[in-house]
């Protein structure tokens, strides 16, 4: 019996001793003595792949993928395995030959990678990054704090363990411990680590880390590096060494980079403005022999961020293929831009440098975003890059973006699809609304409308409604409509604490107090106008748009007349030298004059007309409104009407009795239909909250389709 205790007793330790050497993070591992092998490399500023007859150059055409889908964080790894195979057939389908994923994803995005590629004869390649806890971040570290440079590290050994199949534990927000036993590292072409590194950090680990000399690794050293590129080097060369000796295997590696802290230096006049004080430079990043698969450098690029990228050549009209230009020629390694995309959303952020180009931040329809893809990609090629990665695969429901996220509730985002938030939309696959279509397609065809839906009718009027996760959508009526000749006027009744019977403008009157006004008037100049009091723009951002101006100083009434052009802040500004105008390459801090510079803004109330169906040959995602015989359709985006959060029916409260945006919620909103020559009466429509379980279906955008044809025919 003693025997047999032992021996159970023995076979127990042997089994977790395995299981720890095999699948947990540490030192403690079976090292490879034979031959280490990549089947990836960087050389002479190009990349180059062995797929089993030897090197060949390979032009990366790639796209990220993210972690989310509606009803769902990232971090809660909701994606199924059925998703991400259907997904990388779409993505291959596309043309591209490289997916990226920013961090660890859960076990069915490997155990799905693994059974697309095995027996592939023409695989999808990863190239899987490495990230950084947000918390460490923003902690006040330097990067070479224990904490902050240990968990990074353990970050990059993690994902080592995880693409070759042998690692537990790793607790992934919401989806628990999990256990990676799927080796995809036959198709794994390479690591980005890090993230867009904030200028402070890279600032601070400079003037506040240990003073080191140059580093001198195994697989990694440095020249002329400051003390933010070291510690770069410093992880890099451990997490080469730990796939080597562990493995027996190499992969090209990147760390990531973006314009913010790229290795150039700007007039100091510039500097000053926009805050550019750091720089990574990854040329003063060495491989030595030993790295077989080499580096590159990676960077996210946009074409309408920074605006000092006008300052690499200010000759040029297109800023972002000089810029390119300009990193390629600096580099002495093959450069990949890793990000480069365009939101196809009614909502924007940012104009590009050259207006002329039109490859904005928003307000792009999915056809402008398709077209916009080609041309960058297309730049991105003729600057010598290695190649680029599109962002992003799908639309993404709980992201943010600066300029509209005080006006809505993040912890609720996730539920309904925000179409004024460009952050949401840069995906190529969209989730529309409905299980298998959207209940309202704005097109001038009313056959999506029922009974059910009229409000309002009265003296040659109707008016119907209905919403969804993303639209409300409104049918106006009138006999003998003429969209030439004839204005009509939709009148909502948001919020309680507020509005106006009478819009001053117009001399309209409303039998309710009214705080916005929808204006059908032909097909340029219809619009939605906003009571002053119910203006969020001006309540959080009127100080930044107007000069000498506090809203809470001169505080609008609550049953103002006044109604305004709803408008977004934008990521331009008005520069003024003693008030005198002046554009932003004319600023001089040497001269000790004294610069003070306004926000600008766009009327993003502006109605677009056209057909909204996406079946239609001249769709058109960003059309408002339709006309039909006699009627005309129009869908309202939920934040335009300064909804928060509408999977609970929650509105704006007060701006002025809480000193900026609170929530409340509402079960009924009040809304009419006519014109400007009597009193509007207006009926009471109710509103049931949507909940946390979007209905949703993938369509492929126009986009897609676009970019498709340019790779299969180049």
């Amino acid at each position: 019996m003693k025997k047999y205790l032992i021996f159970v007793f023995i076979c127990i330790f042997c089994y977790f001793s395995y299981d720890y050497i095999v699948y947990y993070n540490g030192d403690m591992y079976l090292p490879n003595s034979g031959e280490v092998r990549s089947f990836t490399k960087s050389e002479d500023e190009k990349l180059w792949i062995d797929k089993g007859n030897g090197f060949e150059v390979f032009d990366i055409r790639g796209v990220n993928l993210g972690l989310g889908k509606p009803g769902k964080f990232a971090t809660e790894y909701a994606i199924t395995k059925e998703e991400y195979l259907r997904w990388f057939k779409q993505i291959q389908d596309l043309g591209a030959n490289v997916i990226r994923t920013y961090t660890i994803a859960h076990e069915d995005f490997y155990e799905a990678f693994y059974e697309y590629n095995h027996n592939n004869s023409e695989p999808l390649y990863l190239i899987h990054g490495v990230w950084v806890d947000d918390y460490l971040l923003n902690s006040h570290r330097n990067a070479f704090d224990d904490r902050f440079y240990n968990e990074f590290l353990n970050s990059c050994k993690n994902v080592v363990d995880i693409i070759n199949g042998r690692h537990k534990n790793s607790k992934l927000h919401h989806a628990g411990s999990q256990t990676y036993k799927t080796d995809i590292s036959p198709w794994v072409y390479g690591y980005i680590i890090g993230v867009e590194w904030e200028g402070d950090i890279v600032a601070f680990t400079n003037k506040t880390g240990p003073q080191l000399g140059q580093f001198k690794g195994k697989y990694l050293y440095t020249e002329n590096a400051n003390n933010f590129e070291i510690f770069l080097a410093m992880i890099g060369d451990e997490m080469i060494d730990y796939e080597t000796r562990k493995y027996g295997k190499q992969r090209t590696l990147a760390f990531s980079n973006w314009p913010v802290t790229d290795p150039f230096e700007y007039p100091e006049n510039v500097a000053l403005e926009v805050q550019k004080f750091a720089q990574i430079d990854m040329d003063h990043i060495k491989s030595s022999d030993s790295f077989k698969s080499g580096q590159y450098a990676s960077y996210h690029i946009y074409p309408y961020y920074p605006e000092y990228m006008y300052f690499v050549d200010e000759t040029t009209e297109n800023t972002y293929l000089a810029y390119l230009k300009k990193l390629t020629e600096h580099h002495q390694m093959p450069v990949v831009i890793s990000e480069f995309g365009i939101p196809s959303s009614r909502g924007m952020a940012s104009y590009e440098n050259n207006k002329e180009l039109g490859r904005n931040q928003g307000y792009m329809s999915e056809k402008e975003q398709g077209d916009a893809l080609v041309s960058l990609y297309q730049e991105i090629k003729s600057s010598d890059c290695a190649g680029g990665i599109v962002f992003v695969w799908q639309d993404e429901w709980f992201k943010r973006t600066w300029n509209t996220f005080a006006f809505v509730d993040l912890n609720k985002s996730i539920y309904w699809s925000d179409y004024q938030t460009n952050e949401q939309t840069f995906g190529l696959l969209s989730f529309d609304p409905g299980e298998d279509k959207s209940i309202c397609y704005v097109d001038g065809d009313k056959s999506d409308w029922q009974e059910d839906d009229i409000v309002d009718e009265d003296e040659g009027y109707r008016l119907s409604m209905k919403y969804d996760e993303k639209f409300i959508y409104l049918l106006a009526e009138k006999e003998g409509f003429d969209p030439n000749l004839d204005k009509l006027y939709i009148p909502l009744d948001i919020t309680p604490k507020s509005g106006s019977k009478y819009m001053d403008k117009y001399k309209i009157k409303t039998s309710h107090s009214t705080d916005f006004m929808i204006e059908i008037d032909t097909e340029n100049k219809s619009r939605i106008w906003v009571q002053e009091r119910y203006n969020t723009t001006n309540a959080i951002y009127g100080s930044q748009l107007i000069r000498s101006y506090n809203q809470y100083e001169d505080i609008p009434a609550k049953d103002s007349a006044q109604f305004d052009k709803i408008k977004l802040v934008l990521n331009e500004f008005n520069y003024f030298n003693n008030g005198v105008p002046i554009t932003f390459s004319m600023l001089d801090f040497t001269k000790g004059e004294t610069y003070y510079s306004l926000s600008k803004s766009y009327e993003t109330g502006k109605l677009t007309y056209g057909n909204a169906n996406p079946k239609a040959d001249d769709f058109n995602s960003l059309a408002d409104f339709s006309f039909g015989s006699d009627f005309v359709e129009i869908k309202i985006p939920w934040q335009l009407l300064n909804f928060s959060d509408p999977s609970q029916m929650k509105i704006h409260d007060d701006y002025y009795e809480y000193y900026g945006v609170e929530h409340m919620r509402i079960d009924q909103i009040n809304v009419g239909l006519g014109s400007d020559s009597n009193t509007i009466e207006m009926k009471p429509f109710n509103l049931v909250k949507l909940g946390k379980n979007p209905q949703y279906h993938e369509r492929l955008k126009e986009s897609y389709y676009i970019l498709q044809d340019f790779w299969s025919n180049n």
